[in-house]
């Protein structure tokens, strides 16, 4: 089981994500904390170790960014952390990952793709969702479904066909339709290009 745990300042949200997150298989919420001081707390005293934390880029006292740098100093083998915000900027997106985030995920995100954004962080890899993706690359979600919003933000992550297939629970043929309608809708030729609609352009300036 992957443990996560939620960090956000209002209550009901917490409650929400921590339900979200206990429903998808494979997921256990160990905590919600309300704010940066707490989740620092909260890790110097677990008695089990944290697989991921989900981390609201907007706090009162102390933001996101700032105790993701906290974390980072105070612990030799800190967790990855996703940052959570209902808008994403861009500049934000980037300030989040350069300090070491493994990935931004967006509060519109359904559950699917939220217990995706988990497992690849806790799997190493950098995971932008695809409306945070889309801020980055400065281009609007061209009406993707659900299902593609999903595939994308798997390709993001680099996974196969395969992997997508496995990760989602379809068969690799229903990927290689989807892949196929995402190139289409982005206006992209191949699923690099796709997948770098999804991916973090650290080297790149703001525009």
């Amino acid at each position: 089981m992957v443990r996560v745990v939620v960090v956000d300042d209002h209550a009901l949200v917490r409650e929400g994500l921590a339900m979200v997150l206990a429903a998808q298989p494979g997921l256990t919420v160990a905590a919600h904390c309300a704010g940066g001081p707490e989740l620092l707390d909260f890790l110097r005293t677990a008695r089990e170790p944290v697989d991921v934390v989900l981390l609201d880029l907007y706090l009162p006292d102390m933001d996101g960014l700032e105790t993701l740098r906290r974390l980072r100093e105070r612990m030799p083998a800190p967790p990855p952390v996703l940052m959570l915000t209902t808008i994403g900027r861009r500049h934000e997106i980037r300030q989040a990952l350069a300090a070491g985030a493994a990935g931004f995920v967006l509060k519109d995100a359904t559950g699917a793709e939220l217990a995706a954004a988990v497992r690849g962080a806790h799997d190493g890899m950098t995971v932008i969702s695809p409306s945070a993706a889309a801020t980055l690359c400065g281009t609007g979600d061209p009406g993707l479904t659900p299902r593609e919003r999903e595939v994308l933000s798997l390709l993001g992550s680099g996974l196969s066909n395969r992997d997508i297939a496995g990760r989602l629970g379809l068969a690799e043929r229903t990927v290689k339709v989807h892949v196929g309608n995402v190139l289409a809708k982005l206006g992209v030729t191949s699923r690099t290009q796709a997948a770098l609609r999804a991916r973090a352009l650290l080297g790149s300036r703001d525009s």
